[in-house]
């Protein structure tokens, strides 16, 4: 069975994009994004829900052939492309960059996959996040918590129905005053 992911930068009170899904504060540093590519160099499979496939499908296709793209932003943007996603919309009927298009119940499909052999999946987008979340089917969180008050928007965690208890496995701290957690899913 594979393990899910959901991990995202998050603000100190608890929000992944403040309000008018402003993200401009969550710009990562160098140590943050290469903690992400390193994340996502170790997935097998991304899932997206509709709005954060159309922030990423925008920039990282390209994202290596910018004049002023660091070698990092070089790799990141190539293993982007280069990975199985699936995203999840009833409202576009294309994607592209190896991806394909789920368009019916996201808790039954996750749930297929899950049980598919094959290495981790992660999963970005807080209402896709949040039906897995309701669901039970996440396994470890990853949050990187920026020192930033941003007082609203998207949260990272929704309204649970149940408690879910969670053990901690890794606390990092990076240069740029980001706080690193990995928590895994107790069952």
């Amino acid at each position: 069975m594979r393990k899910l992911i959901y991990g995202m930068n998050v603000s100190l009170d608890g929000y992944i994009a403040a309000p008018g899904d402003d993200i401009g504060w969550s710009v990562p540093s160098d140590e943050l994004f290469q903690f992400w590519s390193d994340q996502l160099q170790a997935t097998d499979l991304t899932l997206y829900g509709r709005k954060l496939w159309q922030t990423m499908s925008s920039y990282w296709p390209t994202g290596d052939q910018l004049p002023d793209a660091t070698p990092a932003e070089i790799e990141f943007a190539r293993r982007w492309r280069d990975m199985s996603k699936v995203v999840f919309s009833s409202t576009i009927d294309k994607v592209d960059w190896n991806t394909r298009l789920a368009t019916g119940d996201a808790v039954a499909e996750i749930t297929r996959l899950k049980a598919e052999d094959g290495g981790p999946m992660d999963i970005g987008g807080a209402t896709l996040a949040g039906a897995a979340m309701r669901a039970g089917l996440i396994d470890e969180y990853v949050l990187a918590t920026a020192p930033v008050l941003v007082g609203g928007g998207t949260p990272f965690f929704t309204a649970l129905d149940n408690w879910v208890n969670l053990d901690l496995v890794e606390t990092r701290t990076l240069p740029c005053g980001v706080i690193l957690t990995r928590y895994e899913t107790r069952r």
